[in-house]
């Protein structure tokens, strides 16, 4: 019987088809274990995003619903402010009115006929009368000398004067501004130009 070694050189190579489905079903269970692997993790992971999502949604729409409601009552309360501060916005100034109407009353009451007592209580009453505007920052305007300005002034007429063109000769009757807005235009006459 004829015996034969194991020498490599007759030993024949594997041929690559041979070497190539094995590796080829390894790499493909690789893929396959990787592909599902993955998933796996990420699935859990995916629905834990998702409910956190959700978690955060329902309370940004609870913390929106508060917001909207807190502007809606912040809103609704300035309403009330202003139709109070219009409802009451001459309090201030009729209570200051008050003692003005008291003079004018005492002195209707007044049989004395003394005129000179008379004329008395009505200086002071027009002096109660300026304090009250005063308080009410309403000014009096008496622009003589100065320029004309139609803004603060109604001019009558224009009058030959001394004075430079365009300033105000007199006061025919005095304007009054409340808080630097015009109540009412001074009248006044206006120097002519030369």
């Amino acid at each position: 019987m004829e015996h034969t070694q194991d020498n490599p050189a007759s030993q024949t190579p594997p041929s690559a088809g041979d070497t190539a489905q094995p590796i080829a079903e390894n790499v493909a269970e690789q893929v396959a274990a990787a592909a599902t692997e993955p998933q796996s993790q990420q699935e859990p992971s995916a629905q834990a995003e998702l409910a956190e999502a959700q978690a955060k949604v329902v309370e940004l729409s609870e913390s929106f619903l508060r917001a909207k409601a807190e502007t809606e009552n912040v809103r609704r309360r300035a309403q009330e402010d202003v139709l109070k501060a219009r409802k009451f916005a001459i309090e201030s100034f009729a209570e200051h009115l008050l003692p003005v109407i008291d003079s004018l009353e005492a002195a209707l009451a007044d049989s004395s006929g003394d005129v000179a007592k008379l004329r008395e209580g009505v200086e002071l009453t027009l002096r109660q009368l300026s304090n009250a505007l005063d308080k009410g920052k309403v000014v009096a305007i008496n622009p003589v000398g100065q320029k004309f300005d139609p803004h603060q002034h109604q001019a009558i007429s224009m009058v030959p004067a001394d004075q430079e063109p365009n300033t105000v000769v007199s006061v025919l009757q005095k304007g009054y501004v409340i808080a630097e807005r015009v109540l009412r235009p001074a009248l006044v006459t206006v120097a002519q130009p030369k």
